[in-house]
């Protein structure tokens, strides 16, 4: 016959924490290549309008967005009318919209110059005499494509 005895001494190993950092950096790297970085702080208020027909952009490589509608709650010092805004700053004169176009067309390459797109995130609210101004700047730089950015949903109904 045999004896058991009983181990009451024995202490549990200590966990070990080698493999910790590769963990941590996998991570890491995961979220920075899943995580989207804004692109633009908007001054303005841009609640977009309803289309039922709405299509989705191919490529966002070669899209410049222009916003239009009236500075938001932290920039009422620019006024209450519709303004436009590049990138992060409010345009004081259309031209810029020119010069605008022309940086964009330099940053992409001479094959994505034909593709390029001028994307308007116009608020719903926003008067159509300043987006007709807006296109009328762009149609000077020979900018013909243009697409307005919409939610889906049904236009008819106010929401």
């Amino acid at each position: 016959m045999s004896k058991f005895k009983k181990g009451g001494g024995k202490e549990l190993p200590a966990i070990s924490t080698a493999s910790l950092p590769d963990i941590v950096f996998m991570l890491l790297f995961f979220f920075m290549v899943a995580t989207v970085m804004r692109e633009n702080t908007l001054l303005i208020d841009n609640k977009l309008p309803y289309a039922d027909q709405v299509e989705k952009l191919e490529s966002r490589s070669a899209v410049m967005y222009i916003y239009a509608g009236k500075p938001g709650e932290g920039y009422k010092k620019f006024g209450t009318e519709a303004k436009v805004q590049l990138n992060d700053k409010l345009v004081s004169n259309l031209t810029e919209i020119q010069t605008f176009v022309q940086e964009n067309r330099n940053k992409v390459g001479e094959t994505q110059v034909g593709k390029l797109l001028a994307a308007l995130k116009v608020d719903k609210n926003t008067n159509m005499g300043l987006i007709g101004d807006v296109k009328e700047q762009l149609r000077e730089v020979n900018q013909l494509k243009i697409n307005y950015a919409t939610l889906n949903g049904d236009p008819t109904k106010k929401k």
